[in-house]
Order: C-alpha cells, then structure tokens, then sequence
C-alpha cells in the first residue's frame, strides 16, 4: 500500500488507512533508531530540503536527522539568509528548490494553506511542518504513535486536549487523526481560544479544564501562542495558569495509568506545573524520540510512492 497523494499536507484528508500505514511504518523505523547503528539506504541518493519560514528545534531538527539516518542528503533553507530578505516570494523560492532536482520539500509557513499552494507548483513531494493554524500532521501523528506504543489502540480511549486550541495547528490534527482510530477528543481553555465551529470536527467542547480531564486517558496542554495575539485573550498568565493549567489536582481527575502529553516548547507554570512535566505519568520525551521515527516514515513513503509511479 502506498499514500494517496504525493504530498502529506495534513490529516483531514487522509484516511484511516494510511494513517495506519505511517504508524505502521513509524514503529519499524524505531527499531532503526535504538539500534546500534542508526544509518538505512531508503534515501539513497535522494535529496530532502527543509524550508521554514518559522522557528523551529523539535520539528525542524528530527526531520533533518530522518533524512540523514536513511542516507539521503539533506540541506536546509532559513529565511533569515535566503533570497526571501531580498523580497523573493514563496512560489519562486520554491520552483527554485524543486528546480534543483529536490525530490522532497518539508516546509513550515506562518500562512495556512502555504504548503498546499505550493504543492501544485512543483514536482517534489510537499511535506507540512506546520502551516499558520492550520494543521501540523507529523506532530499529531508521532503523538498517536505515543499513545499507541502505550495504550495498544486509539478507540475508545478519552483524550482531553486543553490550553490555547483556537491558535494550535496540533489540536486541529490531532482531532482529526484521533477521531478517525476511535479516540473520543474533549477540549477546553478559555472561550476566547476556542474556535468558532470546532465541534463540527466531532471533538466536544468543555465548560473547564476540569470536566474535560475527569477520567482522562490522555492529557494533552498546549503551548500557549502569544506571538500569533494580536491582542490579549485573556487577563493575565497568572491568571491563565490557575484556570486553565495542568497541575497535580487537575492530574489526579484522571485515570490512573493516565499519559501527560505536550507537543512543546512548554512554558513551565503556565501551561502545566514543572512536577506534572516531570511525573511519571509524562510521555514528553517519548514523543520528541517518536518524533524521528514518524519523519523517517513519512519521507520513507513518500519516496515510495515516487518511485511506483
């Protein structure tokens, strides 16, 4: 089985299949990454670029250790020292890349859609490594590998996603992909960071933090988005933390095997309190190591499908 398309752009229009492939896929490439020797020859001799126009460790970093892990050769673009100072816009910067002979493009845009307006104008495979507030599939996909690895399946299990939903491109693929394998998704945080029409995607909307982690399988915080507030949300940090953090008696609301996620960077206090960070129950480093090995799959399969067709 290979990916529908040539692009993975996000995870609304996949389906349940091929997120089930790349999962699949995923946990094969762990076994590549805890061995002793970490290097494949999937990517040999093709060529891997990542373009974001936004920061980036996590994301950017574990996408360029996939490509060199599997021998492809890899290079990246920052706009702070490209043509994109000099005014070049996206659609050239990219013909440009896709003119080099660049069989995959990852790129991370402050606009949504980005990704899928480019997509159309090269040959490359486009991936999405985050687009405004949009989607961010890989992300959401090694949090499902996360809760797989942990928990055997995704169905019936009660996922509680709070903080800053209306500015998160996480949220909104995690709603998807979860919803598609089965997971019943809550969300809470304040009403002003909740978006207009959110539950038409099947998650349900919460009147706290508190009603949507009681008997939690899984809790997930979310960094919250300043830079993308034009204007206040909410009255203050302090009071953010205290109505809308995950601390230890919002922890304990849940299961008791319960798994405490974050796609980070966290604001340690804000969005949950440094000893729910650091508990047993967090899976956060777990998700970072995931995070190479759902890369390595992507670009594994979708080089596969160029080379079917």
């Amino acid at each position: 089985m290979n990916l529908k398309y040539k692009d993975l752009l996000g995870l609304r229009e996949l389906s349940e299949e091929e997120i089930m492939l790349i999962l699949d896929t995923a946990f094969v490439m762990k076994n590549v990454l805890v061995s002793g020797n970490k290097k494949t020859a999937h990517l040999q001799g093709k060529s891997v670029v990542t373009l974001f126009y936004e920061n980036s460790t996590r994301t950017r970093l574990s996408f360029e250790m996939a490509s060199k892990f599997m021998g492809a050769s890899s290079a990246n673009i920052s706009t702070t020292g490209s043509s994109v100072n000099k005014g070049e816009n996206l659609a050239d910067t990219a013909m440009t890349i896709d003119a080099m002979a660049t069989d995959i493009i990852v790129m991370r845009h402050p606009v949504s859609g980005a990704p899928h307006y480019i997509s159309d104008k090269v040959g490359a495979s486009v991936v999405n490594a985050g687009d405004g507030m949009n989607e961010h599939p890989t992300q959401a996909l090694l949090d499902m590998m996360t809760i797989i690895e942990n928990k055997k399946s995704l169905s019936g299990l009660k996922v509680a996603i709070v903080g800053d939903i209306y500015h998160s491109r996480v949220a909104r693929s995690n709603i998807w992909g979860m919803a598609k394998l089965g997971a019943d998704v809550y969300i809470a945080g304040p009403s002003t960071m909740i978006p207009v029409g959110i539950e038409m995607t099947g998650a349900k909307i919460c009147s706290n933090v508190q009603e949507a982690c009681e008997g939690a399988d899984i809790i997930m915080a979310l960094r919250l988005q300043t830079e993308r507030q034009k204007s206040s949300l909410f009255p203050s940090i302090q009071e953010y933390s205290r109505f809308f953090g995950v601390d230890d008696k919002v922890l304990s609301l849940a299961r008791n095997d319960v798994m405490v996620m974050h796609p980070g960077p966290c604001n340690h206090g804000v969005e949950m309190t440094t000893s729910v960070y650091e508990s047993d129950a967090s899976y956060i480093n777990e998700q970072v190591t995931n995070g190479v090995a759902i890369r390595m799959a992507v670009l594994y399969l979708l080089n596969s499908r160029r080379n079917a067709l």
